[in-house]
């Protein structure tokens, strides 16, 4: 259904390393430089045929995060979701919500953990056991 998610960065070397921490974790590799007509400076992780982008603003507003919105990645193990997390706080993101770790849904057991980018942005590793 999606080709690509693509967030605003502020600081976009900040940010870079903050997702070449998290997007690594799930096995996402080196991400494309990409220099905009405008000038702007944009990175593609491509993995498993998705891509995730991080921008500079090309309306050069600060970028902002979207109130109620989550973006998720999913996870092969609880200890990639507990990795996932743990790089995002190692590398400008913080924790928000409960630890990482099960939790009992409508949907079963299932095992999250929420980060927030430096940009404010929400993300969520997620992992469906079984």
């Amino acid at each position: 259904m999606f080709n690509h998610i693509m967030l605003g960065a502020t600081d976009i070397e900040r940010s870079k390393t903050f997702y070449d921490a998290v997007l690594g974790t799930l096995g996402a590799g080196e991400p494309i430089r990409n220099v905009a007509g405008s000038g702007h400076v944009r990175y593609f992780y491509l993995h498993d045929g998705n891509a995730f982008c991080i921008s500079e603003p090309i309306n050069d507003e600060p970028a902002s995060h979207g109130n109620g919105a989550t973006i998720g990645f999913k996870c092969s193990s609880l200890e990639q979701v507990k990795a996932f997390h743990d790089a995002g706080v190692a590398n400008g993101g913080t924790s928000i919500e409960d630890a990482p770790g099960p939790r009992e849904s409508e949907m079963g057991t299932i095992n999250l953990s929420y980060v927030r980018d430096p940009d404010g942005n929400k993300l969520c590793a997620i992992h469906r056991p079984g």
